[in-house]
Formats: structure tokens, C-alpha cells, sequence
């Protein structure tokens, strides 16, 4: 067994990116990761990395939903299906889902700052150039890349905060990393919105890469150096035991299944609202669809609300909380009423971003080991779920219309209902066992 981390640099490692020879892949016993001097509120380099983490989150959901509010006139203006359209989404989330265990693998070599720094760099990059797009075909493609490069950033973050914060404030350091997706989400819809309905579609995804630009630069000056991560060597084959540890792991499995599910419900909802919002009765602009979007100040609540919340019902009392929530607001965006529809979205966008922080603060303090290969898989299992719904979600609307895209939702709110009760089933049933019996389970 690996000796307590003091705090001190180990002779047997060095800092992060620096480089060990032959050094073999290092256990993160949860215990002994977080030192004494782990970061938590009040303490000395917490603001900058909670603020420069805020950046990174908003950058990350501000890029890789850009085209998201945009879909109609993305449809108009390149004579597209909603399906078609939808493909600008799912490309991204779905790349994402492929890359970010390989690159989560290179932050366990190379260092969890330098691979999130690259990856910002090369999404942000991409942005710039994916207003000019041709055609619908390599705006897809430049989507695609600029998802597997964004892929660096999710699990490797989270990672660097089960590393570097104390575990008791572990859950309100990923709420807050969560709340920044929540910024971005909106303010990324927002700014493209408006600037489509002055200067087109591409000029909406101009300003978003402006903004992520402007992101990335304070999450360079504000981010801390890592304290406390061990680099390992980058062995396919030991890598390959961590995924295959985890992937029979019934918890972190349970927590995949629930983030791949909720994220379903959100890229339906998302994906599609806007076609129904420009469509008749409302017919509203692009700019106000745009603005609609605001409703993810509730998510940033939410989200950053997530550890309190957790700390009061327990992690599942939360997910049911959630999932409660979410289905509400599904049912309620059913009317035709503009005020029903408002209320339902902000329900939906509450109880997703509550659940999202509860299962992934969770992954974080399940895995004993592998801690970024175990987050990656969340995400992976995440973005595809985001891009299956968003996918889903426009083939439905365009064949039967909204209440066909809120039953796909619902199916997938039962999903994570039946997997958090099998979960309280099987924790109850883990609890009557002896003691002996348990461990050995």
C-alpha cells in the first residue's frame, strides 16, 4: 500500500508534467489524496481555482452548444431537416463521449492543467473557424473536432478537483464547476441567439468563440499549479484494467446509467425547443428564442445547491428529488401556453443540473483509483446520452411534434427513477447482511 501523502514531494515522483521514467500506474486511495493543505473555502488558492474551473465550464458548454439555439436557422440556411440540423449537436457530444477517456488517460501521464490548457486551446481554435463552415457537411465535421478536442476538459477537471479539494468540500467545488456548464449553456445561447437575429447564424457563432476566447484566457491566469497529482506512466494496458475495475463496479455503473439518462432528457428538450418556439402558435425570433435560454440561471442554483442538498436527503434522496422535478416540468411543457412552457423548461433545467452534480460528485468519491478514467466514463456515458436525446428528440419532433419529443424525455426519466430505486434496494439489502458478508460483496 502507497504511504500517506503528505504534502511533500514523494522522491519517487515529481510535480505535474514532469516526466518518470518506467513509473508504474499510482493508486488514489480517497483518504490519502487530500492532504491537510487540500483546498476548500477560505483557504489560500480556492477562489482562483473555483473562478478559473467557472471559465473552463463556461467555455466548455458556451462551444459545444453553440449551434444548439441556432437549429432552425441553421435548417433555413442550409436547406435542412431538423434531424439534419440536429447533426451540428450531435457530432460534438458525440465525439466528446469518444475522446474523453483517451484523453483523460494522457492527464494521468502528462498532468490535468496541461492537457485541459491544450484542450481549450484547440476548441477554442476551432470555433473561430467554424463560422465559416461551407456546408452542412464540414460544419458537422469542424463540430466533430471541436468535441473531441472540448473532451480534455470535463473529466480532467473533475479529476483535479477530487485531488486537490478536500472530500468535504469536494461536492460543492464540482457544483460549482457544473454551475459554469450552467453559464455557458445560457449565455452561449443567448449571445448567438441575438447575434443571428442581427447578423445571421454565423455571426451568432462568431461571438460564442469570441466569448470562449476571452474564457480560456482568464482560465490561464487564474488556474493554480497542482499540488498534490502523481504522474503515472501512460500504459494502455494498465489503463485498460482501471476501465475494466470500474465498468464492474455496480455503483459507478448505476451513476453512469443515470448521467447517460438524464442526459438524454436535457438534449431533447434542448435540441428541439426552438423549432417549437419558432413554429405557430408563437413564432417568435431568433434573438428572443435566445434569450429564452436564461432559464439556466436556475441550473447554476441548482447545481451549485447540489452538496447542500445532498448533505440533507443523501445522494439518491436528491436524484429523487431530481427526477420528480424534471418530470414535472416535462408535463408542464406540454401546454400551449407560452408561461406553461417557461415554468416547465426552468423545472426541467432545476432537476437536471441537481441530478447531473449529485451522480458525478458521486463518481468522483466511488472511485478508489483511476479516478480520471472513472469520471471519463461518466462523461462518456453523458455526452452520448446527450447526443442519442438530441438526435432522438428532432427525428421525433419532426415526425409527430413535441409531445412525441416529451415521451422519448419521460422513458428516459423512468430510467434513472428505476435505477435509483434498484439502487435503494440494493443498499437496503446490503445493509441486513453481516458485516463479513458485506465486505466480501
Amino acid at each position: 500500500m502507497p504511504p500517506a501523502h503528505t504534502g511533500a514531494p514523494s522522491p519517487s515522483y515529481r510535480w505535474e508534467g514532469s516526466s518518470i521514467p518506467g513509473a508504474s500506474t499510482p493508486s488514489f486511495p480517497a483518504a490519502d489524496t487530500h492532504t491537510p493543505e487540500g483546498r476548500e473555502p477560505g483557504r489560500p488558492g480556492y477562489r482562483r481555482m473555483s473562478l478559473a474551473l467557472f471559465a473552463a465550464g463556461l467555455a466548455t458548454f458556451a462551444l459545444l452548444y453553440s449551434t444548439q439555439a441556432l437549429l432552425p436557422a441553421i435548417s433555413d440556411g442550409f436547406g435542412v431537416t431538423a434531424g439534419q440540423a440536429s447533426w451540428t449537436v450531435s457530432a460534438a457530444t458525440g465525439a466528446l463521449a469518444l475522446f474523453v477517456l483517451p484523453l483523460s488517460a494522457l492527464s494521468e501521464r502528462f498532468g490535468r492543467t496541461r492537457v485541459m490548457t491544450w484542450s481549450m486551446a484547440v476548441a477554442v481554435g476551432v470555433g473561430l473557424l467554424v463560422p465559416f463552415a461551407p456546408n452542412l457537411e464540414w460544419l458537422v465535421a469542424l463540430r466533430a473536432v471541436q468535441g473531441a478536442a472540448i473532451a480534455g476538459i470535463p473529466a480532467s477537471a473533475m479529476a483535479y478537483l477530487a485531488e486537490e479539494v478536500k472530500p468535504k468540500a469536494l461536492v460543492g467545488a464540482i457544483g460549482l464547476f457544473v454551475a459554469g456548464n450552467s453559464i455557458g449553456g445560457m449565455s452561449g445561447r443567448l449571445v448567438t441567439g441575438w447575434a443571428a437575429q442581427l447578423g445571421g447564424w454565423r455571426a451568432g457563432l462568431l461571438a460564442v468563440g469570441l466569448v470562449a476566447l476571452a474564457c480560456a484566457a482568464a482560465f490561464l491566469v487564474l488556474l493554480p499549479r497542482a499540488r498534490f497529482f502523481r504522474p503515472s506512466s501512460l500504459n494502455p494496458r494498465a489503463v485498460g484494467r482501471t476501465v475494466a475495475g470500474h465498468l464492474r463496479d455496480p455503483l459507478l455503473l448505476r451513476l453512469y446509467g443515470i448521467g447517460a439518462l438524464f442526459m438524454t432528457v436535457f438534449g431533447a428538450v434542448y435540441t428541439v425547443i426552438g423549432y417549437r418556439l419558432v413554429d405557430e402558435p408563437f413564432s417568435l425570433g431568433q434573438g428572443v428564442v435566445g434569450s429564452v435560454f436564461l432559464v439556466y440561471l436556475v441550473g447554476t442554483v441548482s447545481s451549485a445547491a447540489a452538496g447542500q442538498l445532498v448533505a440533507r436527503t443523501g445522494r439518491r434522496g436528491a436524484l429523487y428529488l431530481a427526477v420528480t422535478t424534471t418530470a414535472l416540468g416535462l408535463l408542464l411543457s406540454l401546454a400551449d401556453a407560452l408561461p406553461a412552457i417557461l415554468l416547465g423548461l426552468v423545472l426541467i433545467t432545476a432537476g437536471f443540473f441537481a441530478g447531473h452534480a449529485a451522480a458525478s460528485s458521486a463518481v468522483s468519491r466511488t472511485a478508489k483509483t483511476g479516478r480520471a478514467q472513472a469520471s471519463a466514463l461518466y462523461q462518456s456515458a453523458y455526452y452520448l446520452g446527450s447526443s442519442a436525446g438530441g438526435t432522438l428528440g428532432a427525428l421525433a419532433y419532426h415526425s409527430a411534434g413535441w409531445a412525441a419529443t416529451v415521451g422519448i424525455a419521460l422513458l428516459a426519466v423512468i430510467g434513472v427513477a428505476s435505477i435509483t430505486l434498484y439502487g435503494s434496494h440494493a443498499a437496503r439489502a446490503e445493509r441486513r447482511l453481516p458485516a463479513g458478508a458485506a465486505a466480501a460483496r
